[in-house]
C-alpha cells in the first residue's frame, strides 16, 4: 500500500510538472513585444473552457487583473478582449481600416463561406444588400407580416390549460416561422425533419472546432451537411414545378427579376444566415420577455392595454397589420429592454487582416479581437437604474440613436434582420398577452452565459384570459 500511494504520489508530480510545463510554452509562443497583458490557458485549448463555464465572471476578473484590453485564447484562436466602450465604437466602425469579421472558425465551417458574418468588402455589400431585399420595409409589410401572423395564430391557438415550456414554444416557433416565410408552404412537409438538425447545427457554431464524434462541431458539421441537402432537394422540386410561390426563396431563385443574382450554394448560406439570425434573438427575447413580464405586473398591465386597444378596433379574424406593428410603441420598448437586460447579445468578433496598434499594443496580423459589450448595458450613465427592468426609459426615441447602443450590432455590421425580428416578436406578444395568462410553475434556473437559456425548461402553466 505504501508503495501504490508513492507510485501516485509521483505520477501526481509530474503531471502537475507538465501541466506547469504545458502552460508556461504556451505563454512563450504568444509573448510578441507590444502585444497586451493576459494569460493564453492551453495548447489548442486556450482558455476556452473557464470562458464558457465562467462568462461575466471571466471577463470581470481578467479587467480586474489586466484592465480592459487584455489577451487570450478563446475558442480555438488567439484573441484580444476589448471591454472599453470608446475603443469598442471605434473599432465597429472602422471595419475598412485592418478589422474584418472575426467570427470563430466553427461558426465558419458551419454557417458557410457566403455567410454573411463571414465575408467582408465588395461581396458583404452584395449578399448585404440580397438580404435587405427579402427584408425590407416593404417585404415585411406586404408578405411577411401576413404570414407571420397566420403563424403565429397557429403555434399560439391550443396553449389554454396546460403547463407548456416556453423556451421550447420560442425556439419551435421562431425557428418555424422562419422556415415559413422562406420556404412557404413548401416548407410544412420537411420542416419537422429539417427542425431537430438546425437545433444541432446552433450548438455547434459555439464550439472548438475539433471534428471528433460526439463534439457539438461534429454533431454541428453533420446537421449542416443534412440542412444542404434538403434545401437542394427543395430547390430542385421547384425548378421542376410550374407552382408560383409567393416567399424568399422563390425571389432568390428567380435572378432574371433579382437584381442580386446568387449561386445555389449563395442561396443556401443566404437561408441558414436568415434561419440562424433570426432564430436565436426572436427566440430568447421572446422567452426572456415572457419572464419579465411575469414578474413585473404593471409592466404586464401596460402592454396589455396596447394591445387590446388595438384588439378592440379589430374584428376577431383580422390580422395584426403593419398599422398596427407602428403603434405598438410600448412593446418596442419591453423588445429593446429584454435585449439590454438579459444581455441577448454579447459582444461581437473583428480579425486583423494585417499589424496594427490598437489602444498603445501592436495587435499582430489574424488575431481576433472580441469586442465585448455586454458591460454597458449596465451602464449606469446610459440606464440609470440598470438592473431594473424599465421599458418607459425606451420611450424617448433618443436612446435607441445612442452611440453605444450595441444590443442590435454596430456599425457596418449592424443586424440586418432588427427590425423584422422586432415584428415576429411583436406579433407573438401581441397574441400571447391578449389570449392568456400565466404564472411560472417549479423553480426555473436562467444561465446567462454564452447563451441566454433555461437549463432544464422555463415552464409555465396557462390559462385563458
Amino acid at each position: 500500500m505504501a508503495v501504490l500511494m508513492a507510485f501516485m504520489v509521483v505520477v501526481f508530480l509530474l503531471l502537475l510538472c507538465f501541466s506547469s510545463a504545458l502552460l508556461k510554452w504556451n505563454e512563450l509562443i504568444y509573448r510578441t513585444k507590444g502585444l497586451p497583458p493576459g494569460t493564453m490557458g492551453w495548447p489548442v485549448f486556450g482558455e476556452t473552457t473557464e470562458f464558457l463555464k465562467q462568462g461575466p465572471n471571466f471577463m470581470k476578473n481578467r479587467r480586474a487583473r489586466y484592465g480592459s484590453f487584455f489577451k487570450s485564447h478563446i475558442l480555438g484562436c488567439p484573441t484580444i478582449v476589448s471591454m472599453d466602450p470608446e475603443l469598442n465604437r471605434y473599432i465597429l466602425m472602422n471595419e475598412a481600416k485592418g478589422l474584418v469579421p472575426g467570427y470563430p472558425q466553427s461558426m465558419l465551417d458551419i454557417l458557410g463561406k457566403s455567410n454573411i458574418a463571414a465575408i467582408h468588402g465588395s461581396t458583404h455589400k452584395h449578399m448585404r444588400g440580397a438580404l435587405l431585399s427579402l427584408i425590407n420595409p416593404t417585404m415585411i409589410r406586404e408578405q411577411l407580416l401576413p404570414t407571420i401572423d397566420e403563424f403565429m395564430r397557429t403555434h399560439l391557438s391550443n396553449w389554454n390549460n396546460q403547463i407548456i415550456d416556453i423556451q421550447l414554444k420560442t425556439k419551435e416557433m421562431a425557428f418555424l416561422s422562419s422556415f415559413k416565410q422562406i420556404a412557404g408552404t413548401s416548407s410544412i412537409p420537411v420542416s419537422q425533419s429539417f427542425m431537430p438538425e438546425f437545433f444541432k447545427l446552433v450548438l455547434g457554431t459555439l464550439s472548438l472546432p475539433i471534428d471528433l464524434p460526439g463534439t457539438n462541431y461534429h454533431r454541428g458539421s453533420q446537421a449542416r451537411k443534412s440542412i444542404v441537402s434538403m434545401l437542394r432537394s427543395l430547390m430542385e422540386e421547384r425548378r421542376a414545378s410550374r407552382e408560383s410561390h409567393q416567399d424568399m426563396l422563390s425571389f432568390m431563385m428567380k435572378s432574371e427579376e433579382n437584381r442580386y443574382k446568387l449561386t445555389d450554394d449563395e442561396i443556401i448560406d443566404q437561408i441558414i444566415t436568415i434561419l440562424y439570425s433570426g432564430y436565436e434573438t426572436v427566440s430568447t427575447t421572446s422567452m426572456m420577455a415572457v419572464k419579465y413580464l411575469h414578474d413585473h405586473p404593471r409592466v404586464l398591465e401596460e402592454i396589455k392595454k396596447e394591445h387590446l386597444a388595438i384588439r378592440h378596433r379589430k374584428k376577431p379574424e383580422d390580422p395584426v397589420d403593419f398599422s398596427d406593428l407602428k403603434s405598438m410603441h410600448f412593446t418596442r420598448a419591453v423588445i429593446f429592454e429584454t435585449s439590454r437586460l438579459a444581455t441577448v447579445v454579447n459582444g461581437v468578433l473583428r480579425k486583423t487582416t494585417k499589424e496594427m496598434e490598437l489602444n498603445g499594443f501592436i495587435i499582430p496580423k489574424g488575431w481576433r479581437i472580441y469586442v465585448y459589450t455586454r458591460e454597458i448595458n449596465y451602464d449606469q450613465y446610459s440606464y440609470p437604474e440598470p438592473l431594473i427592468f424599465n421599458p418607459w426609459r425606451w420611450l424617448d426615441k433618443r436612446l435607441e440613436c445612442q452611440n453605444n447602443l450595441f444590443i442590435f450590432g454596430g456599425g457596418t455590421r449592424q443586424c440586418p434582420g432588427k427590425e423584422l425580428g422586432i415584428a415576429e416578436i411583436s406579433t407573438f406578444l401581441h397574441y400571447f398577452v391578449t389570449r392568456y395568462r400565466w404564472e411560472e410553475v417549479g423553480g426555473n434556473t436562467l444561465l446567462k452565459f454564452p447563451r441566454v437559456e433555461a437549463p432544464n425548461g422555463l415552464h409555465v402553466r396557462v390559462s385563458s384570459n
